[in-house]
């Protein structure tokens, strides 16, 4: 399928652009609070109006005037959209009117010389269109009064939009993207996150700078790699939560910590120089409680002599022994170093996720380990474990009947997992053992 034309939302901070994106495209993708510059990267989303697809883009607000590092990398982010775009959404708060910023941002709009749909955001009734004559004066023919909060005039500027986009080729299909494996970069704030995904990408996709907390909204960056397809799912960063937050901090780290449960592969990106933290550990143990697959990423080891690194493994080990099964990458965003390990690495752990044991290889597996280490009695009463399967994969869930489940001890249990990955294998991934009292009358098949 040919690329899908683009169109950019752009405006300066705060006119209500990200609720607008979130009601063209039809549900809460973007983070949206009343604080200036909750939206700093670039987010995709397709759009589907009229039998045409297209893809929209959000972007961070529109300073020209900005000095401030930031503000600057946010300003160079929605650049590049706006360049890439065939149409241009230019959004301006019409209860507040033509503020000079806003004078500002059309004035680069003109400079950058594409087509341009001026939305006068926050409309909520015939009656509040009396109050766009400003507007009108910033020279723009195609201006449309809409209210992303109530969907008032959304229709209409959807058919003006498709009205714009380049004939569809032939093979224009409905977008069906490639299934791919949900990989969330989760962490500490400024652990190198955003600049991991950049160096993955080849390119400054997400935005990156040594402030923490720079990435709020989740990204969402498809990616195929030697054939095999990822979503690439770049988070904000996660403090301790005794840590003071904002109010868009707050729902910036929920956001993170629901990627967790979105992700088939988390990885764990830790500044390798400051080592583990009790804030890594928690994070680590998330995601093995919520079942999904891990894989501990050691960024900024070019810091790091070869002493100092083995060091650090040992540490690794040590401090996150919860999660001992996930396999270690050290890595470098800066200097690229087995920046494509984490991909090959988060490839075989899906692997790993994804596996099913034959159940008659997993019986015969579980006779040798009951005759050689069977179950520990109980209030006098011998435990037995009949047979085992494979219930689930994603994690890998085991279900062992027997004649009394609950006395199976947790040492036990244990035990078996530790033999099951033994033999088995499932580097990188949860097991659950799950035990059930036996049917009767149902035998091992």
């Amino acid at each position: 399928m040919s690329e899908l034309p683009l169109v950019a939302v752009v405006g300066r901070p705060n006119v209500g652009k990200s609720t607008l994106f979130n009601r063209l495209v039809g549900r809460r993708e973007a983070i949206v609070h009343d604080e200036p510059g909750v939206t700093r990267d670039r987010r995709f989303q397709v759009v589907e109006w009229g039998g045409r697809n297209f893809r929209l883009v959000d972007t961070g607000g529109l300073d020209p005037v900005a000095k401030d590092s930031i503000l600057v990398g946010i300003r160079k982010q929605a650049h590049r959209a706006i360049q890439d775009a065939v149409c241009v959404l230019f959004v301006l708060d019409a209860l507040e009117g033509v503020t000079p910023l806003d004078s500002e941002v059309a004035r680069d709009l003109r400079r950058l010389g594409k087509p341009v749909l001026v939305l006068a955001n926050k409309v909520d009734s015939a009656k509040a269109e009396q109050h766009l004559g400003p507007i009108y004066e910033l020279g723009y023919a195609d201006v449309f009064p809409v209210s992303g909060a109530h969907g008032r005039g959304i229709g209409e500027l959807l058919d003006a939009v498709v009205a714009r986009l380049p004939p569809a080729p032939e093979e224009e299909v409905a977008p069906e993207p490639p299934e791919g494996i949900k990989l969330a970069f989760i962490g500490k704030p400024n652990a190198g996150k955003s600049s991991l995904v950049n160096r993955i990408l080849g390119e400054e996709r997400v935005l990156v700078h040594d402030v923490p907390g720079t990435t709020r909204d989740p990204i969402d960056t498809p990616l195929e790699w030697r054939g095999h397809h990822f979503v690439l799912i770049d988070t904000a960063g996660i403090r301790k939560k005794r840590t003071s937050y904002t109010m868009t901090e707050r729902v910036a780290v929920e956001m993170a910590h629901r990627q967790v449960e979105r992700a088939d592969v988390v990885c764990l990106i830790l500044d390798a120089k400051e080592g583990p933290s009790e804030q890594d550990s928690r994070i680590a143990g998330e995601a093995a409680d919520a079942g999904r697959a891990l894989v501990i990423v050691a960024n900024k080891a070019d810091l790091l002599s070869s002493s100092e690194e083995n060091k650090l493994r040992e540490k690794l080990r040590e401090e996150l022994g919860h999660v001992d099964w996930a396999p270690i990458v050290m890595t470098s965003a800066l200097t690229g170093r087995q920046v494509e390990k984490i991909l090959e690495t988060a490839n075989a752990v899906y692997g790993e996720y994804s596996r099913r044991v034959p159940t008659a290889e997993l019986n015969r597996f579980f006779e040798a380990i009951l005759e050689h280490h069977p179950p520990p009695h109980y209030k006098g009463k011998a435990v037995r474990l009949y047979y085992i399967t494979q219930a689930e994969t994603r994690p890998p869930t085991f279900v062992a009947q027997a004649n009394f489940p609950e006395a199976v001890a947790f040492t036990y249990r244990r035990y078996l997992l530790n033999q099951l990955r033994e033999q088995f294998g499932f580097r990188g991934t949860p097991i659950r053992l799950v035990t059930r009292r036996r049917t009767r009358g149902k035998k091992a098949g």
